[in-house]
Order: structure tokens, then sequence, then C-alpha cells
């Protein structure tokens, strides 16, 4: 069982920084809690401790260099904006290690980098590398060229994903909440604040309350952020980043926040990156005996059991299996398009190739590229 202790004595952390703290809500960056946050990152290097900061809050920081004071909704104003922020946000991060003799190194990511295997390999070694050279990369969605196809629709996400990219023992998530409680604080007097849970308990998401202005995620974005990150074996920390030495206290093993304990068994790293794909091109409807096979036997998924396709995949995208219920049960890599597949659905292996004319595959998708969720 995962304790304050263990998180304290932890050495790979992933921090998320929310766009609240980093910005005088809204009004510019805030300049003391980023030098603040510098200097204690800067105490646990020299503890031991290898440190990924992802931040928010480039967005935010241009819309106050330009003088807007409502997020803007249409993509090219959040893309001209996240621009123009994002050289002010590095700028001050890079200014504040410095102090300290630390390298920065700005890591922007989209989704399409860590959905495609190679370069999701090589985001991998690169961040692997940086943290063997001693610098602290300092990651955010590339939100200058991410289209709403391929965001990952908020930094809880991002810093989950590279969590598992890493193999982080920690991910620990500023926000402007003192953690998770059983019910929206903001609204409710009598709210209890949960100081330890598992990361699967799925009733904590109905405990989960909106995001601020500024941000796209709220509470259970976290939570979810906190399932991704337990795939890889990282248990997350939810904490208010305007508590004064926060990331020392988190390092000293104090009781502070929300701790969401990973506590299933850590996938392997393939197939967390199938897991972790936000981007589905199909749907395969499974029908009560195949979901069974699949969810108890870990089987290849075959033609037979598959009652209905949607969507329009290519052979090697990314599909979600669900149940009778429409419940996802899995994902995987498939072997046929979507034509063939609505061609094959219900059909026996060895009708395939007097229906296609050819045969790739026996599975739909094979047992080593499906992952079950």
């Amino acid at each position: 069982m995962t304790t304050r202790n263990t998180v304290a004595d932890s050495t790979r952390w992933v921090i998320k920084i929310g766009s609240s703290l980093i910005t005088n809500d809204g009004r510019g960056l805030n300049h003391e809690a980023i030098k603040s946050w510098a200097e204690q990152i800067a105490t646990l290097r020299d503890a031991g401790k290898e440190i990924l900061l992802v931040s928010s809050g480039a967005v935010a920081e241009g819309m106050a260099r330009i003088g807007w004071t409502q997020r803007p909704h249409t993509l090219h104003e959040l893309q001209a904006a996240a621009a123009l922020g994002q050289m002010g946000l590095i700028q001050h991060f890079e200014s504040c290690f410095k102090k300290h003799d630390i390298h920065t190194a700005q890591v922007l990511l989209t989704h399409e980098d860590l959905s495609n295997r190679q370069r999701y390999l090589n985001a991998r070694s690169t961040l692997k590398t940086l943290l063997e050279l001693g610098a602290i990369p300092i990651i955010n969605e590339n939100d200058t060229v991410a289209t709403d196809e391929i965001r990952f629709g908020d930094n809880d996400t991002l810093a989950a994903l590279v969590s598992n990219l890493v193999e982080a023992d920690t991910l620990i998530i500023l926000t402007d909440q003192q953690g998770l409680f059983d019910k929206d604080p903001r609204h409710n007097d009598d709210a209890t604040l949960i100081a330890e849970a598992d990361a699967s308990d799925q009733t904590l998401l109905t405990m989960a309350g909106d995001s601020g202005a500024l941000g796209r995620g709220g509470m259970r974005t976290k939570i979810i952020a906190a399932q991704y990150a337990a795939r890889s074996g990282a248990s997350t920390l939810i904490a208010s980043g305007a508590i004064e030495n926060i990331l020392l206290k988190i390092a000293q093993g104090e009781t502070i926040g929300t701790l969401l304990i990973a506590d299933t068994e850590p996938m392997t790293a393939r197939n967390q990156w199938l897991a972790n794909q936000l981007k589905i091109s199909g749907k395969l409807h499974l029908d009560a005996g195949a979901s069974k096979a699949v969810q108890q036997t870990g089987v290849s998924l075959l033609a037979v059991g598959v009652s209905k396709i949607e969507g329009d995949f290519q052979r090697g995208e990314v599909v979600s299996c669900v149940n009778p219920a429409g419940i996802e049960i899995a994902r995987g890599l498939v072997n046929y398009d979507a034509k063939e597949s609505l061609k094959i659905k219900g059909e026996a292996s060895e009708n395939f190739e007097n229906i296609l004319g050819y045969v790739d595959e026996a599975e739909l998708i094979h047992r080593d590229n499906l992952i079950l969720l």
C-alpha cells in the first residue's frame, strides 16, 4: 500500500501546475509563485529526485499580453494566444532555474506524438535523456498546432500520459483546490476532504466539480488522470499549489491534499500505449459470447463474435470494443479496415477468403494487440 512516506521517498516526479496558479487569475504570470516552485524543485533535485514539469498557462499568459479578459472560443484565437503566451512562460521558468544552475528544456507535444508508436518511443527517449543530463523538461501541449480532433483536452491528461511515458513514480497535480472533497466545497460548507483513496474507485467521479474560467480541466479530469497514471504504477497527489513550500512538504511526507493510490498491477509499456489512445478510429460491438471470452480468457477477437461495426478506420488503427450493454471493455489494433470488417463481421475465419478474396489474419484483433480496460 502506498503511503505518504512512499510518495516522499519516490525518485521520479511529474509535477503539473494549473493555469490559475501559474497566472494571477489571468492577469499575467505569477512571477513570485514560479520563482518559489523553481527554488523548491532545485532543492528536490539536490536531494536526488528527477523532476518533469507540465505547466499550463500559455493561453492565459497570451490573453494577458494582448488584453483579452475572456478565454476565446475559436481555435485560431486560442492557438494565437498560446503562441504569444508560451514565450513568456518558458522565458520566466528558464530565468528562475538558471539562478540554480539548472538547465531547462521546452517540450511541446500533441496527441499524435503519443498515438504514433515511433514518435511515442522517440518522445520517451528524449525525455529520459534530458533527465540523464540533469535538465528539467517543461512540457505543454502544442496548442499552436493541435486541432480539436487531436487534443489531449487538458494538461491533467497530458501529465498522466507523460507519467506513463517515463515510468514516473509519482504524479503531483497542483491546483487551486485543497484536494478532492466528497462534494463541491464551493457550494457545500460541510464538504470533507478525502485524504486517500484508490485511483480505480469509480465513485470518486461523482464527487468531482467543473473547471474554472481559465483552465480546461476540473477535478474530474484529475481523477481520470490519476487512473491513467496508475496504469504505469504511479500514484497521484492532488494538492493546493498555494500552500507555502508545498513540494518540500510533500517530500517530507506531510499529509496534504488527496492521495490517489495506484492499486492495480502496472501494465507493460506497450499496453499502456494502447490503453492511453485518446483518438479511437472506430468501434466494434461484441456479442455476449465474444465479450465473455475476451474479458475472461484473454483470447484474440474473432470476427464471428462481432455484431456491428462503427467508424471509417484503416488496418492497424486503434478501435474500441464494446459489450452488448455499450460499455467499452477493450481496445486494440484492428487487422482489417472498416469496409472489410463490415463484410466479415459475424463470419468464421475460414469464410474470409470466399468473402474478401484473400486472408490477411484469422483474427480481427490479435490478443497481442488487444488490451482490456
